[in-house]
Order: structure tokens, then sequence, then C-alpha cells
């Protein structure tokens, strides 16, 4: 199976359709424990919780996810506290997911 850890994230223009359930579904396997939601207006995104011992490791983790997200220049929802993050990727532009939202989930995956 394709590592996409490997790969990197391409800026969109939103030139691209966003990805349809069953693209969603190939990629989803290819990523740890994500989930696919959808928004108010039905537009899919991925999301999930990481859970720590502490405040500061909730803290270091998000600034790892952080540095991933600049080396990428494609940078999710990112919220935290005492001992928790959430991460939500989506791509803005086509207002929906695309290959390189599963591209960052792999990366930050790897820092899990």
């Amino acid at each position: 199976m394709e590592d996409l850890s490997k790969k990197k994230c391409v800026a969109c223009d939103g030139n691209i359709l966003p990805f349809d359930t069953s693209e969603i579904h190939k990629y989803l396997k290819k990523i740890d424990d994500w989930d696919v939601k959808s928004n108010e207006d039905k537009s899919f995104y991925l999301i999930k919780n990481f859970k720590f011992k502490n405040f500061d490791e909730s803290l270091n983790f998000v600034n790892k996810v952080g540095e991933i997200a600049e080396q990428e220049n494609h940078h999710p929802d990112i919220s935290f506290g005492w001992a928790y993050c959430k991460v939500k990727i989506y791509t803005h532009a086509i207002k929906g997911l695309a290959e390189s939202d599963f591209i960052l989930a792999a990366k930050i995956d790897k820092l899990d």
C-alpha cells in the first residue's frame, strides 16, 4: 500500500473537484483512525482526536503539527487543551477533500 507520508502536499488553486465518497473511502484505508465528517454545506473533512498525559504533551504535539503544516503549506484547524488535541483537515479552496488532505493526515500520524 502506498505510503502517503512520503508524498508532498500540492497547493490547490480550486481547479479540481473534491473527492467523492468512493475516493474518500479508498484513501481512508491509507491513514490511521481518522473520521470523515461533513459540514452544514455537506462538504467533507477529516478529523482526529489525540490524547496525551498533560498540557505540555498536547502543546508539543501541536507545535510539531504546525511545523509539518508549514513545511507542506497545508494548514489544518487545530484545537487543544489539557491532555488533548483535535485536528481537522480539508482543502478550503475546493470545500472538500483532496489527496493532500490525506497526505497531511499520514504525516501527522507519524508523530503519534
